[in-house]
């Protein structure tokens, strides 16, 4: 059976974990450069849905509460360690679903770093980038940094990349705000020259949690959290939350 998550480099002896989710159409690769940063005792998994990195090709889903039950589904096999949930985008909202399922299993995130997505609370209205054309919408990844555009010559992985890309998209545009909000503590970053998110409603994710709430600013453009700078701060703020004490765990 497919895994919905990859795991960056070895750790080998897990204390801690990070579960990362990428941006839309994103693979794990995309937080490779964050496993540097990350001590060797905390284990990296990053989300792979169907129609990204080795599920390519897979048919990609086109809502958030499949690939949020896939990767809850897939952490409760997996020994119960301290954890932190980072989302980037449309990771935001896919991490504000997989908290939601851990806390109902009983396993719930130390905390939730949500980045350069707006909270449920201001839902997206029309027009939808997922309905763009093909053209449309590769000039708009493009512009926001989110595909170099060598890649807009063609190559066999562009049409799957697309493909991904717009399901991800659709899966977040009509995504709707849960009934209620989650009682893990929110830590909301974004960048002040994002030009896809409206930088003072990062703000009010503090409505999506009954639990802490802080949020802050860096730059960098809309894929700010990759660059290194970023990086280091937000690993920074991961590492603050997940303590150093627990039992380490020998990997086989």
């Amino acid at each position: 059976m497919p895994n919905w998550l990859t795991s960056l480099g070895r750790a080998d002896r897990v204390r801690r974990r990070l579960v990362a989710l990428p941006h839309a159409g994103g693979w794990p690769s995309a937080f490779a450069p964050w496993r540097p940063l990350v001590p060797d005792d905390v284990e990296l998994l990053v989300a792979q849905a169907p129609g990204h990195g080795a599920r390519i090709a897979e048919e990609p889903l086109r809502r958030v509460e499949p690939m949020a039950d896939g990767i809850a589904a897939e952490l409760s096999g997996l020994d119960d360690l301290p954890t932190v949930v980072v989302g980037h985008s449309f990771g935001s909202v896919l991490g504000y679903e997989l908290v939601r399922r851990l806390e109902a299993a009983g396993r719930p995130p130390r905390l939730l770093v949500v980045s350069a997505r707006q909270p449920p609370c201001f839902p997206s209205t029309e027009p939808f980038a997922h309905r763009r054309s093909d053209d449309e919408l590769l000039e708009h990844l493009v512009r926001i940094g989110g595909m170099p555009a060598r890649l807009g010559s063609g190559g066999g992985l562009l049409g799957p990349l697309l493909a991904a890309v717009r399901a991800d998209l659709e899966a977040m545009e009509l995504h709707t705000r849960p009934a209620s909000e989650t009682a893990v503590p929110i830590l909301a970053v974004g960048a002040v020259d994002d030009p896809v998110v409206v930088t003072e409603r990062m703000a009010l994710w503090e409505l999506e949690t009954s639990g802490g709430f802080r949020w802050e600013l860096l730059e960098g453009g809309h894929f700010y959290l990759f660059r290194p700078e970023a990086a280091a701060a937000v690993v920074g703020h991961v590492l603050a939350a997940l303590p150093e004490t627990s039992a380490a765990l020998p990997r086989a």
